[in-house]
């Protein structure tokens, strides 16, 4: 997560009522959520040996559960814009955990995350069932996740990544980094692939603080999402899916994540 504008994020704590509300809502996002990953893992049985790394089924399952959760978490989901119809990745504005259900709802993808989140308790669990890729910052593995990088999108993932690298507030938009985007312009990648830049933006329950829905600096996940169940007033989510960009418009890495950010950024009320 990101020290963004403050260290510490700070949660009110919630009182009584918070507590009856956050009570059944965390039941009923725990039965859906593993309830989901095992029918998941069931429909996997039959959709491995029959497609191999192709996943034709299991990726409507997944953003179903994703637009339960929302409704269950309080938050009413919009969508602008279509998901592109060829082959290619996502890349958004990272601003909160939430992202994972906003965008699944939104898109069906898959996601790109550092290693240290196959280790989180529950979420690694989640990521992983889920198709989510892993990659680390040791560059001698650099070759080998490239090389996983361009099979899952060669076997048709739509694969989405935060450039940014970390999380905000949900009121800023980070310089997105570009080294992920060279996966895009080896072997012939860039004359197949497209890029679809996608917004995110959070807008807060009535009364709170327009960061309500961001996560950064020491904040724990629990907290967080307890503060979210809690709360009485239901905020929104718009997801913004631009128009996709043609890899080989673009000489380089660096013109494409510029160009990416661009479609993001006009979005955004961060500008």
């Amino acid at each position: 997560m990101s020290t963004g504008p403050e260290a510490e994020q700070v949660l009110e704590r919630p009182g009584v009522a918070g507590w009856l509300r956050a009570g059944p809502r965390g039941l009923a996002l725990a039965l859906l959520v593993f309830g989901g990953l095992v029918l998941l893992g069931l429909l996997r049985l039959a959709e491995r040996p029959l497609f191999g790394m192709a996943r034709p089924v299991t990726p409507f399952l997944t953003q179903g559960v994703c637009r339960l959760a929302l409704i269950i978490l309080g938050l009413r989901l919009v969508v602008r814009g279509q998901p592109m119809a060829g082959r290619g990745a996502v890349v958004a504005n990272h601003a909160s955990w939430l992202d994972i259900f906003a965008l699944n709802a939104a898109d069906r993808v898959y996601f790109v995350s550092k290693a240290e989140v196959a280790r989180w308790a529950g979420i690694g669990w989640l990521a992983r069932a889920t198709g989510t890729v892993f990659i680390t910052r040791k560059g001698s593995e650099a070759k080998q996740q490239q090389m996983l990088f361009e099979a899952r999108l060669r076997a048709g993932h739509r694969l989405l990544f935060f450039p940014e690298g970390t999380s905000t507030d949900s009121q800023h938009i980070l310089q997105f980094k570009s080294t992920l985007f060279a996966a895009f312009f080896t072997h012939g990648m860039n004359h197949v692939m497209q890029i679809q830049p996608a917004t995110v933006i959070y807008h807060a329950p009535k009364g709170r603080d327009a960061r309500f829905y961001g996560w950064w600096g020491t904040t724990g996940f629990a907290p967080h999402l307890l503060a979210v169940m809690a709360e009485r007033h239901r905020g929104r989510v718009e997801v913004v899916l631009h128009p996709a960009l043609e890899v080989d418009d673009f000489a380089g890495r660096k013109a494409l994540a510029e160009a990416c950010e661009a479609a993001v950024r006009s979005a955004h009320p961060a500008g």
